[in-house]
């Protein structure tokens, strides 16, 4: 080992080094210009950067496989494998490597991973990329959410569902916890995050209570509020120490921790979440409710809007301080106008000033953040002379740090460019030493000239000039033609095919001048900005304050432009149990209708006295679900203090919302449908209370129908004969069996969806109206999504026996056994046609108490194909 080790290259030999330190990431080593990658590495880069796979001599050791690219395409090429889910190590030269003989020093400055990013490249505008910390102890878990892009720090512990809830809101960009707690993690959270797992050793002890100490520079972590939530402040003090790691130590940008306020918000758990597709959607290319909601002026009100949708608030006082601020918005439109304007001004402020803590910032970025200063002075004048109290606490909070803003404007070039390296950064006038040197440097190159025009005068070669180059610097070029005019006391350098090459005392003179004052006024102008970066991270705090206060202000500003473009109203919030909708509509289907077509308003009335729960039954297409979905959308908007799509809403406080919709088979961790929904369904009945509402759409209905009854009835019942908890519910149903319940319990309505039958034809008029339905419709839906007319023929010869056989009393099982009788007899020549064989052993085989009314006409669909074969 050793032995072969000797023959690597010093190269080699020191990545190999350095690699050791850093076996889970791709490396990226900086040699000259380029950075390569090597062995495996490369072949991953090379197949996710699209780059050229070569190899090169690795001494008398071996080859090796190379792939790299120019160090300029760092902030191209970096996103790309941070995105495919790699941890990029990079590596660059610590010294200058005209100033050593040796091996260049190297060593990693940044590791990037997906949770640990800062690049405008790589985060993405409207979110944020989370680090989730989490930390498994017992029954509790504890958690941090950490984003070193804006300098973000919450904490909170809890349960599995209360971790899992807060995992699928935030969406993490990478999760990091106990190396042994790697199969805890997927068993109770899934597989759908990137994942990092640490040693024991951080979790232990007080180490991680120590880290956050010093970072804060405190005593005691009473004055953030979470000195009690042990479990939290061991994740978050894990996260610190695994930035630290990354080589991420400049944090100053991370100021405060603060505690995720359970009991501030309303309860949605992942499958609400998922199911309202509020941020997200699993259906490909769907519009969320943030698609219809984000009209935000800035990054920063966008992110925030994101947290309010999934984090509502339910308590009545600070809901309806959002409200009147929005409503005083909407009747405002000039200021409206004006408050747009500046906060498009701003940018990502939030995002500025954390690289300003990371000391990343370049010379354009602090220019924005000047012109970002400005616009809050603005936007502090226009709030100061609102009639609204709310706008008017923001005046008084944001601050235009005039002193900063004003240094900024007088030290930095007014369009510098964006790397310090290009030089002309710093403003004349602010150093008296970088003018000198300027004028030496600009003013050398004039003088050049007037050396040209002198000695082509006096030597009298007219085609004389003056150029440089890399090899011998500045020099005077005579063609052949005029090579016997040059004087003795020129030195020649270089012969050309056409022209020689010369210098002189004189030139050297001046180059070196020019060149010493161009390497001067670059480090000169590095000293001067990174100062001015220095001093800028005092102010951290109180921008930090002012891009919080606009991304509220932005916020409002967007409820109140969303509700006059979409026609919401403002809704009424009360502490009580009812729920009272009228003209109510779904935010994102009506945004979606073809042109000229108006979407169908319907009213909900709850409570906990008289209508507790409605059934609704009616066909599929008929829009119940759309109808559950809508209604817990208002409800979610209102408590976020958004203006809502109704005529009127009269809201009382909801603390969780449940929702069971659709089918969602979890196929990968072996759940069929309907555990899925039986979980999922559990999770509501266990965590329900007086102010929850309940959206429940087709419970049963991945069992047999029985079974499906069954279970539909006796959560109806359970719900309804709940002693401490009358949860307002919604129950959208097939089985129409249901409409029995109305009869024996109280607080259960029935109401349906209604239809019109013009001939065989259906027309869905997705109106809710009281009274159960006593049709599905299922084969006219068969119908219009194109099956065969001979096999919507047969179903409905079929429905029809069953409906008569049923009603003369027979069970639904008989029923369907006499039908497969009859079709033994279908078109039978011979029992012994192979054909017919395999119809009979496919009825045969079949389990009618496990069918549904799809796969029943699919098994018809496949006997009408062996009829044709």
């Amino acid at each position: 080992m050793a032995k072969s080790a000797s023959k690597e290259t010093p190269l080699m030999q020191q990545y190999n080094t350095i690699k050791a330190k850093y076996p889970g990431a791709l490396l990226l080593f900086r040699v000259g210009d380029f950075y390569e990658t090597f062995g495996d590495d490369a072949v991953k880069a090379a197949g996710i950067l699209g780059i050229v796979l070569t190899k090169r001599a690795n001494g008398s050791a071996s080859h090796i496989e190379l792939a790299g690219f120019p160090h300029h395409s760092l902030e191209t090429y970096l996103p790309k494998l941070v995105r495919a889910g790699q941890r990029v190590a990079i590596c660059d030269q610590l010294e200058d490597p005209k100033t050593v003989k040796t091996i260049v020093k190297r060593g990693v400055t940044e590791l990037v991973t997906p949770g640990v990013a800062y690049s405008d490249n790589i985060v993405q505008q409207k979110s944020n990329n989370y680090l989730a910390s989490l930390f498994f102890e017992k029954s509790t878990i504890g958690i941090s959410f950490l984003d070193i892009s804006t300098g973000e720090f919450l904490v909170a512990q809890g349960n599995r569902d209360y971790i899992d809830k807060l995992l699928q809101g935030f969406k993490p960009g990478e999760v990091i916890f106990q190396k042994s707690r790697y199969r805890d993690f997927i068993e109770q959270f899934g597989d759908r995050f990137y994942t990092y797992t640490l040693d024991e050793w951080p979790y232990s002890g007080d180490y991680a209570t120590e880290t956050l100490l010093k970072h804060f520079d405190v005593k005691s972590l009473k004055g953030f509020g979470i000195e009690r939530l042990n479990t939290a402040i061991t994740a978050a003090g894990v996260a610190l120490h695994y930035l630290n790691e990354t080589e991420h130590r400049n944090l100053q940008h991370i100021s405060a921790i603060s505690r995720i306020e359970e009991d501030r918000y309303m309860w949605l758990d992942r499958f609400t979440i998922r199911n309202l597709e509020l941020v997200h959607s699993p259906n490909e290319n769907a519009q969320t409710l943030v698609d219809v909601l984000d009209q935000t002026c800035s990054p920063m009100g966008a992110r925030l809007l994101r947290r309010w949708i999934v984090m509502p608030l339910k308590e009545k006082k600070p809901i309806e301080a959002r409200l009147q601020v929005v409503e005083f918005l909407v009747n405002e439109s000039e200021l409206r106008e004006k408050l747009e304007h500046e906060i498009r001004q701003i940018g990502d402020l939030e995002r500025l000033i954390s690289k300003i803590g990371l000391q990343r910032a370049n010379p354009r970025e602090v220019c924005q953040l000047k012109r970002a200063l400005h616009a809050i002075e603005s936007i502090k004048q226009l709030c100061e002379q609102a009639s609204n109290d709310a706008l008017r606490t923001i005046a008084e909070q944001l601050n235009p740090c005039s002193l900063i803003r004003n240094r900024i404007e007088k030290e930095l070039q007014a369009e510098p460019p964006a790397l310090l390296a290009k030089g002309s950064v710093i403003a004349d006038g602010v150093n008296e030493e970088l003018d000198r040197l300027r004028k030496i440097a600009f003013g050398g190159k004039d003088y050049l000239v007037e050396i040209q025009k002198r000695e082509a005068e006096a030597t009298g070669i007219p085609s004389l000039k003056v150029a440089f180059n890399n090899v011998f610097g500045y020099y005077l070029e005579v063609t052949h033609t005029h090579k016997d005019k040059v004087p003795t006391d020129w030195i020649r350098k270089q012969t050309l095919v056409n022209a020689e090459r010369y210098i002189t005392p004189e030139l050297k003179e001046y180059e070196e001048q020019i060149l010493g004052a161009e390497e001067k006024i670059l480090a000169l102008e590095t000293q001067l900005y990174n100062a001015l970066i220095a001093d800028l991270a005092e102010y951290i705090k109180p921008i930090q304050l002012n891009a919080q206060l606009i991304a509220q202000l932005d916020v409002l500003l967007c409820f109140a432009v969303v509700a006059l473009k979409n026609y919401y109203v403002r809704p009424v919030i009360e502490d009580s149990n009812v729920l009272d909708i009228k003209g109510g509509r779904h935010p994102v289907i009506e945004r979606n209708l073809p042109v000229g077509e108006d979407y169908i308003t319907n009213d909900v009335y709850l409570d906990a006295e008289n209508q507790q729960i409605i059934i609704i039954t009616g066909p599929n297409m008929a829009g119940k679900s759309a109808l559950l979905r809508q209604t817990g959308l208002i409800v979610l908007m209102a408590q976020m203090g958004c203006f809502v799509p109704a005529k009127e809403a009269q809201i009382g406080l909801v603390d969780k919302i449940f929702t069971r919709v659709g089918a969602s088979d979890n196929l990968s961790s072996g759940e069929s449908t309907f555990m899925v929904e039986m979980n999922e369904t559990a999770s509501i009945l266990n965590n329900l209370s007086d102010k929850s509402l309940i959206l429940l759409d087709e419970i049963g209905r991945g069992t047999s129908t029985y079974d499906g009854i069954s279970i539909a009835w006796a959560i109806a019942e359970f719900l309804h004969n709940q002693p401490s908890a009358r949860a307002k519910t919604l129950f959208a149903t097939h089985y129409h069996e249901l409409n029995e319940l109305s009869t024996s319990f109280p607080r259960i309505k029935n109401y349906n969806v209604s239809v019109k039958e013009v001939g065989n034809k259906v027309i869905f008029l997705r109106k809710l109206v009281p009274g159960g339905s006593e049709h599905s419709f299922g084969i006219h839906v068969a119908k219009m999504a194109g099956m065969p007319p001979k096999l919507i023929n047969r179903a409905t010869e079929i429905l029809k026996r069953l409906e008569q056989e049923r009603t003369g009393g027979e069970n639904i099982k008989d029923s369907i056994k006499k039908v497969q009788q009859q079709a033994y007899q279908l078109q039978m020549f011979s029992i012994d046609d192979p054909v017919l064989v395999k119809i009979r052993d496919l009825l045969n085989n079949l389990d009618v108490n496990t069918l549904t009314p799809v796969e029943a006409l699919m098994k018809l669909d496949e006997i009408q194909r062996l009829l044709k074969t």
